[in-house]
């Protein structure tokens, strides 16, 4: 019987959960799918410029865990552009922390902020 995957710490959802390119029809092979988790890794690696193990503390996984993640999501945001289909982000092992408490204490979230705890 395989492990149960642990769920993974994000801070928030996505504004928008829908991108790309603006002439493709919204059915069938023009979609590629990003978990939340996936989303997660590149906004704490690519846009808050944390390293993987620095990630990976935030998450509360592996830096093995955060690596695999971080890969996926860099193949399917090229599929993406390369090939211009549409990228999508829903679903994913991930539990959503509340902007305080326990899950949120080392936290960059951006509701800490709005809520003056940074």
């Amino acid at each position: 019987m395989p492990r149960p995957r642990k769920w993974r710490k994000v801070c928030c959802l996505p504004d928008s959960n829908r991108f790309g390119p603006l002439d493709v029809p919204i059915e069938g092979d023009f979609f590629v799918t990003m978990t939340v988790d996936e989303y997660e890794t590149i906004r704490l690696i690519d846009l808050e410029g944390l390293s993987q193990e620095e990630c990976a503390g935030q998450m509360k996984v592996a830096r093995t865990t955060v690596q695999g993640i971080y890969s996926e999501a860099r193949k399917k945001l090229a599929e993406s552009l390369v090939n211009g289909k549409v990228l999508r982000i829903e679903g994913g092992d991930y539990k959503l922390c509340d902007g305080d408490g326990e899950i949120c204490v080392d936290c960059r979230c951006p509701r800490r902020s709005y809520n003056g705890l940074l």
